[in-house]
Order: structure tokens, then sequence, then C-alpha cells
């Protein structure tokens, strides 16, 4: 992790609540926010970010494991009170933790479809899903929503299988994040042009 500090024993001592923070971490995802809390041990920073939803009043909490930050820039610093002490959030250590293992084998089970030779599309429409479900993952190519939804390549509505018995409400479910994914992408597509389109970046 490279941050804009000379000295690296100091590095975490600017992580104070309400300092704003500039993050790009390995996979190439930037953002900025306001931090929350921060675990010296651990290496874990809350950050407060500005909701993707573009709305004013909403805001996405985001936790970051230090170890996968690739660049920090300190944005605004926040002076310590005399006393040195802050108003921080309590963590707990034990359910982060747990949270930043999932992440990162989610994010290992994405480049691992992508080594394989996922096509973008299909990048693309998994990282749609997410935006709505949490529970998805990959099997093979093949992206598994909630465990009771398969959709195979090449990725459209009908390309939606229920698991087993399965559920038809969550497979129609599924079909209409997947149709509202390719109405958007459709919409979007005339103010691209081939020089713009690049592989998307894993969030």
């Amino acid at each position: 992790m490279k941050s804009t500090m000379a000295d690296d024993s100091e590095e975490f001592n600017l992580f104070s609540v309400g300092t704003i923070v500039s993050c790009k971490t390995c996979f190439g995802e930037e953002f900025e926010g306001e931090v929350i809390a921060f675990d010296y041990q651990t290496k874990i920073l809350f950050i407060k970010c500005m909701s993707k939803s573009g709305k004013a009043n909403l805001h996405d909490m985001r936790m970051v494991n230090l170890d996968f930050v690739e660049d920090v820039v300190i944005k605004k610093e926040v002076t310590p009170p005399v006393n040195g002490t802050h108003s921080l959030l309590p963590l707990n250590i034990e359910k982060l933790s747990g949270r930043a293992k999932q992440h990162v084998k989610e994010r290992q089970r994405l480049v691992n479809a992508l080594t394989s030779g996922v096509s973008n599309e299909g990048v693309k429409l998994y990282l749609a899903i997410t935006k709505t479900i949490s529970e998805v993952t990959w099997q093979g190519k093949n992206i598994v929503v909630m465990n009771q939804v398969t959709i195979t390549p090449p990725y459209r509505p009908e390309n939606c299988k229920a698991i087993g018995k399965g559920d038809g409400d969550a497979v129609n479910h599924v079909k209409r994040i997947v149709e509202k994914h390719f109405k958007d992408q459709a919409q979007a597509q005339p103010s691209q042009s081939p020089q713009t389109q690049s592989r998307p970046h894993l969030q």
C-alpha cells in the first residue's frame, strides 16, 4: 500500500474520525469518503461515501482492508483533540473480519471467472446483479444467484434457470434484473464509441 505520508510509522495516525480519504484498491476501484472508524491491529478502515444512487441524504458504508489497498490519499486532515481521544464507533472485529474474508473470496471467484474466459457481458451482468442482490457467485462460467438460479452464457433472460426444483418467483425476479440490465445497456450504447468501451473494473 502506498500513501502520501513520507514516514510510514506515522501513516495510520492520519486515520482520525472525520478525515477525508481517497482510496484505490488492488482491484482498480477508486472511491472517496469520510473516516468513521479505524482499527490499527487489523488495518480495517470504515468509510462513509456518497451513495451510488446519487441521493444527497443517502450514504454507502465501506469496510476497507488496507492490505488490499494500492494507494491512499489524504484529502482533508482532522486535527486530533487536545486530550488525544476521539468519539470512535465500536468495531466488531470478528464480524468485520468475516465480511472481509467473504469479500476477498468473492473477488477471487470473479478473478477466476475472468481468467477462465468469461465474456465482458458476463462480468457486466454479474456486477449489475450484485448491486441488487448480495448473494451472487460464480460456478465456472455460470452466474449463480441466491443458490436458486443459474445464468449460463450468453447470459440472456432465457438463460436463467432454476437450480433443482427451484423457485419460480426467484427465477422471474432474476430475469427482470437481467432484462433491465440489457435495457440499460441498450440505452447507453449510442453514447459510447468503440474506443471508449473497455473491460469492466472489479468493484
